[in-house]
């Protein structure tokens, strides 16, 4: 098939047909799939499924206090004990976590979506637009999430809009970056050159051929950001930026647990736990997506 019958037919070209190696390695299924990949998948997904299912399975309400329950141990009443109000640690710690990982997922989301459009933009335009924001992320990458937080804080107040604005000014900049890598080295390919050569625009270039090629990278790079992202949300909360009292995230309740530590250390150690497994479980999906494209490249 010739370079333009490639085009024509909405793919890239080979120099030549698989071998049964290659289409070994190509095979979709869980067998061809990472043991990070699986082990990540399975723990992220039973975890968004009890934090979809909370409302329903939450066994007290998480802003219920009762003082004489206050910092009671693990029994049949309360699983993980209760906190310094009484209030059920069990309940709050899937009630938070509804906040935390929508938070850190909504700010991914968007700055994913707007660094990858910047990125590939910078990469077909190049010149001075593509130095001014080159230069641009450099400044932004300056300065730290916490540090933006505190200042939008002093002027807007403490509020979900605050919280998103801090995260996202700053977060699409790696996005944009290797977007633009890979736009670049996307670009450089001879299918790309016939698709100029027939007459193709550039949106059309950068929304049939280079967006899809570019798609597994930063999927991959996506999912190590989330871990990132969700650290950046409880640390924040942690200093008083996020959800406001009485309801709970993950940071709060380690904030709230910190003068209780020598007597009750559980009230620390399970919402740090949750962040840590979610953390690790979103960072495990991204090695497996890194390592299942390195087979297939």
């Amino acid at each position: 098939m010739s370079l333009l019958d490639d085009h024509l037919a909405g793919k890239a070209p080979n120099d030549a047909p698989a071998t049964g190696a290659e289409r070994g390695r190509g095979r979709t299924g869980l067998r061809s799939w990472p043991p990070s990949l699986l082990v990540g998948s399975a723990l992220f997904g039973l975890i968004l499924i009890t934090l979809v299912l909370t409302p329903w399975i939450m066994p007290h309400d998480p802003a219920a206090q009762n003082l004489a329950d206050r910092l009671a141990p693990s029994g049949a009443t309360h699983l993980l004990g209760s906190d310094h109000l009484g209030r059920d640690v069990l309940s709050r710690l899937m009630d938070g976590g509804r906040f935390s990982v929508s938070i850190a997922a909504i700010t991914l989301m968007i700055c994913a979506v707007s660094g990858t459009l910047v990125g590939i933009v910078c990469a077909r335009r190049g010149g001075k637009f593509d130095e001014f924001v080159m230069r641009l992320t450099d400044v932004l990458l300056a300065f730290p999430e916490i540090i933006v937080a505190l200042f939008l804080v002093a002027i807007l107040g403490t509020n979900y809009g605050t919280l998103i604005l801090a995260l996202v000014i700053g977060g699409w900049t790696p996005f944009a970056r290797l977007a633009r890598s890979v736009a670049l080295e996307i670009g450089s390919h001879d299918y790309i050159e016939a698709a100029r050569a027939l007459g193709c625009s550039s949106s059309f270039i950068m929304f049939r051929h280079i967006l899809p090629n570019a798609l597994s990278p930063l999927l991959a790079h996506a999912a190590v950001r989330f871990g990132h992202k969700l650290i950046t949300v409880g640390a924040l909360s942690y200093l008083g930026l996020g959800i406001q009292p009485p309801d709970a995230d993950w940071g709060s309740m380690l904030a709230n647990a910190q003068p209780y530590l020598t007597k009750t250390p559980g009230l620390i150690i399970y919402p740090g736990l949750a962040i840590f497994v979610t953390a690790l479980s979103v960072t495990l999906i991204g090695q497996g997506l890194n390592a299942r494209r390195s087979r297939r490249g």
